[in-house]
């Protein structure tokens, strides 16, 4: 995997199979009761003659919720992943509708969002948390929906299978950091592109060293200094593992090998990445740390959604550093980097793990050290490097599944925490 045969996310692309809508396009938004899928619903409601939602999914533990954006968005179905939370859905949209306002079509179970994803619409927004979103991923792809994906897990612990589906140009990024690479992008051709840089703000550890990382608290690792996010994203942030993603995201994306995709450390979160030419210029996207922005993008593309968030207030004086990544303190970059280039089921196994020592760490049953030590033990053990291009889901669940039973062992928690359905 030196390099992806495709530019996957191309922005002087536009997907073909899809003409621009007369009126309000038709989204579907998945996950919408976590971090990304709210701040969604919020661009929607803010720009109602710009996108009507007609479906929304969710894991099913914030069922009213659900119910209330169901009922202001005007929602024709809604999913939850939970069959057993169905019947608390219906109820709570009984209680919102009106006499006599039908309810929306409810689905139920682990395929209900792959097949919210399958309906029939403009764009699916993929705000799922986990490679639980893949097979949604999968299914908005082979129906030819414009994917907004904010799943990166779905991306990279797919690999081949998300490749092999996608159109050039039907994937339009929602990352912040991929969002400003695919925006520094129209600066120039593939061709012309020297280098990506991804920054990273270092969390709320930067600039500590191993050693003082190793006493650090669950209540310490979530308080991000710059962005309000789910748990698994915080502490993935935390341990920088989340950077370490965003590198094998970059390359799958972009078609640009991982010895030209660099991470520098940027405090301040503003400029959200950067593209570096062959000429020697160097692109960045700047703009406060806010994800309704490139949320907006991601529905609206190609075109830009009018005050989408606030701009950078340039009328008052701002100091932004740009430093180098510490990797002894966070080896997670480059342990990415490794399982980005082994390919096969490695990312997934990668992944896997560390959602599962994420879970034993907040449990208070694994130093913060210890979760990507421990990914790196299951990933030399368990991470096989690409024989070939036949890699299948099973492939990829059954790699996923050892590498959960194996990071439970070494974290000592015995049967290990629930993954989480949703953000």
């Amino acid at each position: 995997m030196t390099e992806s045969p495709l530019c996957l996310a191309d922005p002087h692309l536009r997907y073909p199979a899809q003409p621009p809508p007369d009126g309000p396009r038709e989204v579907v938004i998945l996950g919408s009761t976590g971090s990304i899928g709210t701040q969604a619903v919020d661009v929607v409601l803010r720009n109602p003659g710009l996108f009507t939602v007609t479906g929304l999914s969710a894991g099913g533990g914030r069922v009213d919720l659900l119910a209330e954006q169901a009922h202001r968005l005007g929602a024709r179905t809604v999913a939850v992943a939970r069959p057993d939370r169905a019947a608390a859905l219906r109820e709570a949209l009984r209680e919102r509708c009106g006499a006599g306002e039908p309810l929306p079509e409810i689905l139920a179970g682990p395929d209900a969002a792959a097949g919210l994803a399958a309906s029939p619409c403009h764009t699916v927004l993929n705000g799922i948390t986990g490679s639980i979103g893949l097979a949604p991923t999968l299914a908005a792809l082979e129906a030819g929906r414009v994917l907004a994906l904010a799943n990166k897990e779905s991306l990279i612990v797919g690999g081949p299978l998300v490749t092999g589906l996608a159109k050039p140009g039907q994937i339009i990024p929602v990352d912040s950091e991929h969002s400003a690479l695919f925006q520094a992008l129209l600066g120039g051709t593939r061709a012309e592109v020297a280098r990506l840089i991804v920054t990273a703000s270092g969390g709320p550890f930067r600039g500590r060293t191993r050693a003082e990382l190793a006493g650090v608290t669950p209540r310490d690792a979530l308080a991000h200094p710059t962005w309000d996010m789910g748990p698994v994203i915080t502490i993935n942030s935390a341990t920088l593992v989340n950077k370490g993603l965003e590198v094998i995201e970059a390359h799958l994306l972009y078609g640009i090998p991982f010895d030209r995709i660099e991470v520098v450390v940027h405090p301040q979160s503003y400029v959200h990445s950067m593209v570096e030419f062959t000429d020697g210029s160097t692109l960045a996207q700047a703009s406060p740390p806010d994800m309704r922005m490139p949320i907006a993008l991601g529905l609206g593309w190609p075109e830009r959604v009018p005050a989408a968030a606030a701009p950078v207030d340039w009328s008052r004086a701002h100091t932004w550093e740009f430093l180098p990544l510490d990797t002894d303190a966070f080896p997670s970059v480059p342990l990415a980097r490794k399982v980005g280039s082994l390919g096969g089921t490695a990312p997934a196994v990668f992944n896997a793990a560390n959602e599962e020592c994420v879970d034993a760490f907040l449990a208070g049953l694994l130093p913060f050290t210890g979760i990507v030590d421990t990914v790196a033990q299951v990933v030399e053990e368990r991470g096989t490097a690409r024989s070939g291009t036949s890699l299948t889901l099973s492939d990829v669940l059954e790699a996923e599944a050892g590498a959960r039973r194996r990071a439970r062992e070494l974290a000592g928690t015995a049967g290990g925490a629930n993954q989480e359905m949703t953000a």
